[in-house]
């Protein structure tokens, strides 16, 4: 019961990680766009997203030790600072898209304009944050934001032509107009949205949270292998239900009111109450992780006292910098800043930064001397090889794309 009740972690990161905001909108995106003939990045996310949880979770869970203080150790502060300064800033930009995404389902399900409920949506983050236990915290927004299988179930009920969504899938080209740059900028959004670095920060950190030791290597292990693949899962279906209803029409999707149609469409006015709490779930589950993530990465490189085990009182930089990484978010967003269009941005910069927070957890998982007869295994250092010159390629290609294609535009 204790192994199968930890797999919570890896779902609500799963859910929080994989399916945010970025997740929601790029997918969807993608599908009115190309279809699915960029679903094969999601799965290229979906294993590299689980080889860099896996090892982040494995050097949490045998140094019991966070992970920026040991990347500051290991590689001294230039190196740890300059990791910092890229997850700060990507933590606070995707923070600010999903407190953007949490008042956006909000509208759906009230229509009053969602600057009311940008304020009402960070408060709602940091009473949390500040009040409710963290095992508490990922098992019901992990489990609220299941309902969002929806997705798949409205999938089947369109009735879709499944030759047409595989064919699409065994096309890795641009379709119709789209041209190549296009289609490989959304590629790197894709990639971004499934490996956003503030899910491994999260991932390991809750490790320390629940005081994981090295006989909880496995309980890890079947957390990432639940959760991100899972994920996935959900995320192709989103991107396959945006490609039935509006890629044969050559709608493109620009709000969060067409990323829902399709379940509209599909169930009725009950399917659209269950997304969009499901929506709100997974928006809220990942602004939670965000903040978290802000104070986790800013207390463990400066060595401050962190974590939702401790009261406010004896962390109090740490639950200093969350306020501020909300109040910062909640300023960006109240410039009447568009939230779709900030997520759009924020999974390319995640691409982007990936390099500075990939190499660190590669090269402490293979130390011996914090990881003992835990460090990788070669099947395990291959392919995270691999991964490593997947990522510095679409870093490198990113900001090119980006200006060549006006944004993807």
């Amino acid at each position: 019961m204790k192994r199968l009740l930890g797999v919570a972690l890896g779902v609500l990161t799963a859910i929080g990680g994989f399916l945010d905001i970025g997740d929601l909108v790029t997918n969807a995106v993608v599908g009115s766009r190309f279809g699915l003939s960029l679903a094969w990045v999601v799965v290229v996310g979906v294993v590299g997203i689980c080889l860099f949880a896996q090892m982040s979770g494995r050097v949490a869970a045998v140094s019991g030790r966070a992970t920026f203080e040991i990347i500051r150790e290991r590689l001294g502060a230039r190196a740890a600072g300059a990791n910092l300064a890229a997850s700060f800033a990507i933590n606070i930009l995707t923070l600010t898209a999903e407190v953007g995404g949490i008042a956006l389902a909000l509208q759906l399900a009230s229509s009053v304009d969602p600057r009311l409920w940008m304020p009402v949506a960070a408060l709602a983050v940091w009473l949390v944050l500040w009040r409710v236990k963290f095992s508490i915290m990922e098992n019901v927004t992990g489990l609220l934001g299941l309902t969002l299988v929806v997705f798949a179930v409205a999938l089947f009920q369109l009735g879709p032509d499944w030759g047409e969504l595989a064919q699409q899938a065994t096309t890795l080209a641009p379709s119709g107009t789209e041209t190549w740059p296009s289609y490989w900028y959304y590629a790197i959004a894709l990639f971004g949205a499934a490996m956003t670095p503030y899910e491994v920060f999260f991932f390991s950190s809750g490790a320390v949270e629940e005081r994981w030791t090295a006989k909880d290597v496995g309980q890890s292990r079947i957390n990432v292998l639940v959760g991100f693949p899972f994920g996935g899962v959900l995320s192709i279906a989103i991107a396959a239900c945006a490609a039935v209803v509006f890629l044969p029409r050559a709608i493109e999707v620009s709000s969060l009111s067409q990323i829902v149609l399709p379940v509209a469409l599909a169930g009725g006015k009950l399917a659209l109450a269950v997304v969009i709490v499901g929506i709100v779930a997974a928006t809220f589950g990942a602004a939670l992780e965000t903040s978290l993530s802000s104070g986790y990465t800013l207390a463990q490189f400066m060595g401050w006292s962190w974590g939702k085990f401790r009261r406010p009182a004896q962390a109090a930089r740490f639950h200093l910098t969350m306020i501020v990484a909300l109040l910062v978010g909640l300023s960006i967003l109240m410039t009447s800043v568009d939230p779709v269009k900030v997520t759009e941005i924020s999974v390319v910069f995640s691409a982007i930064a990936l390099p500075l927070t990939y190499l660190p957890i590669l090269v402490v998982a293979n130390d011996p001397e914090y990881m003992g007869t835990h460090v990788n295994g070669r099947a395990t250092n291959a392919l995270a090889l691999v991964y490593l010159v997947i990522i510095v390629a679409a870093s490198a290609a990113a900001i090119p794309l980006m200006i060549a294609t006006g944004a993807g535009a």
